[in-house]
């Protein structure tokens, strides 16, 4: 047998090599230990940087606006030499500028950046710090404008995350803001909230005694006569409801436990059934009830199940929270304002848990809200499951660090180097099944939304994986079935993330054509399988722009205006402009343009699920916003989500849409965008595109069906008064939703926290017309703070009484559902020595602890403490399980 030898000089240098590869991979594994222990510091030191001498126009920011932003990085205690490494970082805002020679910040895709060793670079010496000045397009206000989980790359070492930025707190890594950066602008007028500020403004509050609360109920019957009495419920009441299923009869029996409840054969009686013939209210429509208390029992008739249903919350709603639970006699005839009354969740940008999303669910049962808007992709991840395609979630719902996106999404909005956050994650079919059964339930329908043409990255990517893995096992035709992207498109473009155009799905291709029937086609099997035939399907259709040829920006080679980026806007492409199929399609006529293709891609969308016999296409309205009306497309029904800002001429531009015949569902972000903070303050979570600010309060005045009047009754998003008028027909608006995007929102617990307790106010704006909404007249004018056509009076004394029933009833019950709702910050001043505090809810408990200690005491407006010094304030909800974040208080 012949034997291999090597020579002893062939086994050293052999031996070497190897050394050499080990000794290599250690050294890259050495790197990335110890860049992932430096320490990173981000200082926001100007968010009016072009009105303080950056010429941002040249550095060509949108609209002109930019912020100055320092970066430091504090070294470990090991030395870094080796130049072949990369600190990936996520920011939302563009960088356009950094001024430190001795690196370089490159764009890789969306809001994923890198900082690279230029040629300069010097090393960074153990304990050093190194400062990168950094010039970004736009503002951040926010500490939650800062992603978390930066990480180390080198060579072939595993990526990972920095240590100093692996966490959910961004105030960890970022400095807190001086006073001088909460505005985005100088000219910014909206009040920021600090302790004394948000004190003034909860002295407002004139809570509701305890009579007052007598029979109350949310959202807000239509009609509803109070009689002279209270029962005793102690003993729990026996149900005995006609008509309802076992499952519906299951979820009452849930929310009983909510309100300290119980079925008891000895309890108090209350009987229901249907008689939709012998009904007395006019204008008969699903969901209507009558409710009469007597002492002796209560009976409830609905028009159908769904009334039932909605009248036995009603009379859980009615019940006290005293140690004795009681409901007062009565007679309530109610019907819902809204055929649509709906909340939008987002789990493509982040995922969240079916536990939440169910959660949501119940909780929307108990308010009446009966549509459920699922967002389940977008560019950032595919969130649902479909069998025959298993690269959407293989590939689709994962984002990790491979530069190569063959078997996960590049990381996103602070996902990190790996995927074990909400970042990545799926709901199976039996997951989604699930989640349709719970919901049907508790009638509510399931809306699913697949977005394109635009915000489709995950789709393409996962799609172009298995382009990939199918060519190179030989099959072609199997590889080009569903590819999204044509390869002869070499359009640059730019999406409103920062994406390319693989953020666009080819609407151009017969292979998009079989991806979407085929999602369809599954997801349309998951709703037979759960007994819920799919009636509506949400196109998506929004944002299918090149971001770079919008308003904000001018060639470099015009005329040059003040206020405007300076690009070469040459270089820039429309979606698909360079794709041969749809420049066929423009050339055969089929259509006009390019900026008519997603228009002309919802028609024959909606022609598939017309013959797939699904009766209403819904989607965002920008994404129809080329067809001639609703008659332009094959479903019997075409539903947009108005999303315009009313400010921005919202208030005008919805009725274009009604009068075309669509039916319009209010959805404007500067009032129910529930990403959008809560109020004007750095430490509230969200973006702010739209307006600083949307409390409570806000959701509950907003006027949906009377678009202009709400002139009189906010500011837009500078804090500034604005004027509202619409000269056009009104034929009235289908439904209102409320919206969370996701971008900012990683965990379940931030979910519920943005959602809860706006959702409250929305339910009830969306089933009650309150006193002080004005019907629409075209040719009115609201001047905001000049015309009185809105009674501010009826307003604040409705929202007096809101309050105090969310305050008094729906927070305690919110914490028995496990819903971690957001607990408000105490507004509190020092006055000649003593701490005075206040809430905008009644019902919770304000804490204060001196000084820097931790000994929290809890506070009494009767006896308020006198203090020196500083002081810590809090709230805590009625359990004591949770608090509010914290507020510090001084002696002005």
């Amino acid at each position: 047998m012949k034997k291999n030898y090597l020579s002893p000089l062939a086994l050293l240098i052999s031996a070497t090599l190897f050394s050499t590869i080990v000794s290599a991979e250690q050294s890259a594994t050495q790197v990335v230990d110890a860049l992932a222990n430096m320490d990173v510091k981000i200082n926001v030191i100007d968010n009016q940087a072009g009105e303080h001498g950056i010429d941002c126009a040249a550095l060509g920011a949108d609209w002109a606006a930019c912020n100055r932003v320092d970066i430091t990085l504090t070294n470990g205690s090991d030395a870094i030499e080796s130049d072949d490494w990369a600190l990936y970082f996520h920011s939302i805002r563009q960088i356009l500028k950094q001024d430190n020679p001795q690196f370089k910040i490159t764009h890789v895709t969306g809001d994923l950046h890198k900082i690279t060793p230029t040629s300069q670079f010097k090393g960074i010496k153990a304990n050093e710090k190194v400062v990168l000045p950094i010039t970004g397009e736009y503002w951040q206000v926010n500490y939650s404008d800062f992603m978390p989980r930066w990480y180390a790359t080198s060579g072939d070492a595993l990526p990972r995350n920095l240590k100093s930025t692996d966490t959910q707190d961004p105030t960890q890594f970022v400095a807190p803001f001086e006073l001088k950066n909460w505005k985005r602008v100088g000219a910014d007028n909206n009040v920021l909230m600090t302790a004394e500020n948000r004190y003034k403004k909860n002295t407002a509050l004139n809570a509701l005694s305890e009579q007052q609360m007598r029979g109350q109920i949310l959202p807000t019957p239509l009609d509803i006569t109070l009689q002279q009495g209270d029962v005793d419920l102690s003993k729990g009441i026996n149900l005995h409801l006609e008509g309802l299923t076992k499952e519906e009869l299951a979820v009452i029996d849930e929310h009983l436990q909510q309100v300290k409840l119980k079925q008891n054969n000895q309890g108090f009686l209350v009987e229901g059934k249907i008689i939709p013939n012998q009904f007395a209210i006019d204008n008969q429509i699903s969901g209507a009830y009558e409710l009469v208390i007597t002492p002796q029992k209560a009976l409830i008739v609905g028009y159908d199940r769904v009334g039932l249903f909605y009248g036995m919350e009603s009379l859980l709603s009615a019940v006290s929270e005293s140690e004795k639970p009681t409901i007062a006699t009565m007679t309530v005839k109610d019907k819902p304002r809204m055929e649509y009354r709906g909340v939008f969740l987002d789990v493509g940008r982040n995922f969240h848990s079916k536990q939440v999303v169910m959660r949501l669910i119940d909780q929307m049962s108990r308010y009446k809200l009966n549509k459920f808007h699922f967002h389940l992709t977008d560019d950032e991840g595919w969130r649902i499951e479909i069998p025959d395609l298993p690269e959407l979630t293989e590939v689709g719902s994962q984002r990790c660090h491979d530069l190569d996106e063959q078997t996960c999404l590049l990381p996103q909005l602070g996902s990190g180097a790996e995927n074990n956050n909400m970042g990545s994650g799926y709901f199976t079919r039996d997951d989604y099944i699930d989640i349709l059964r719970y919901a049907k339930a508790r009638h509510i329908e399931v809306i699913p939304e697949i977005d394109m043409p635009a915000h489709a990255r995950a789709a393409v990517v996962s799609m172009e994986a298995r382009y990939n893995k199918l060519k190179a096992a030989g099959d072609e035709k199997g590889a080009e079935q569903y590819r999204l992207v044509d390869p002869s498109d070499t359009s640059v473009t730019t999406s409103v993330q920062f994406y390319d155009k693989r953020s666009y799905l080819n609407p151009c291709l017969e292979s998009s054509k079989n991806f979407v029937n085929k999602v369809v086609s599954e997801v349309m099997q998951m709703h037979e399988e759960a007994g819920v035939p799919l009636k509506t399907w949400h196109f998506g259709g929004d944002e299918a722009k090149n971001i770079r040829l919008g308003a904000g920006f001018q060639d470099k080679n015009g005329a040059i205006e003040l206020g405007k980026g300076i690009i070469d806007k040459q270089i820039e492409d429309k979606p698909w402009a360079k794709s041969k199929a749809c420049q066929l399609l423009i050339k055969n006529g089929d259509v006009s343009d390019f900026d008519h293709l997603s228009s002309h891609f919802a028609k024959q969308v909606s022609e598939g699920l017309q013959q797939e016999g699904v009766t209403t296409m819904q989607a965002w309205q920008d994404g129809l916003k080329d067809a001639v009306n609703a008659k332009d497309f094959a479903t019997k029904n075409v539903r947009v989500n108005f999303w315009d800002t009313l400010y921005w001429g919202g208030f005008d531009s919805a009725n274009d849409w009604a009068n075309k015949g669509y039916q319009v569902v209010i959805s404007n972000p500067d009032y129910v965008y529930f990403d959008m903070p809560y109020e004007v303050n750095p430490s509230e979570s969200g973006y702010y595109w739209a307006t600083r600010a949307s409390d409570e309060q806000k959701v509950f005045s907003f006027a949906p069906d009377n678009l202009p009047q709400n002139a009189e009754t906010s500011v837009d998003r500078d804090g500034n008064q604005f004027t509202a008028k619409s000269d056009k027909p009104w034929p009235g608006i289908y439904g209102l939703s409320g919206q969370l995007w996701s971008e900012a929102v990683r965990t379940d617990d931030q979910v519920e926290y943005m959602l809860f307790p706006r959702i409250l106010p929305l339910a009830e704006r969306a089933w009650h017309k309150a006193e002080w909404e004005n019907d629409y007249q075209a040719g009115r004018e609201y001047v905001g703070g000049k015309t009185q056509h809105v009674s501010q009076q009826n307003l604040a004394n409705d929202w007096d009484r809101f309050a105090t029933i969310v305050g008094v009833k729906e927070l305690p019950r919110l914490d028995r559902a496990g819903v971690a709702y957001r607990i408000p910050v105490p507004g509190a001043k020092i006055e000649n020595g003593v701490l005075l505090a206040n809430l905008s809810y009644p019902g919770l408990v304000i804490e204060y602890s001196l000084g820097e200690s931790d000994h929290w005491q809890t506070y009494s407006a009767q006896h308020p403490p006198k203090v020196n010094g500083s002081v810590k304030v809090r709230a805590k909800n009625a359990l004591g399980t949770r608090t509010s974040r914290v507020e510090i208080v001084t002696q002005k």
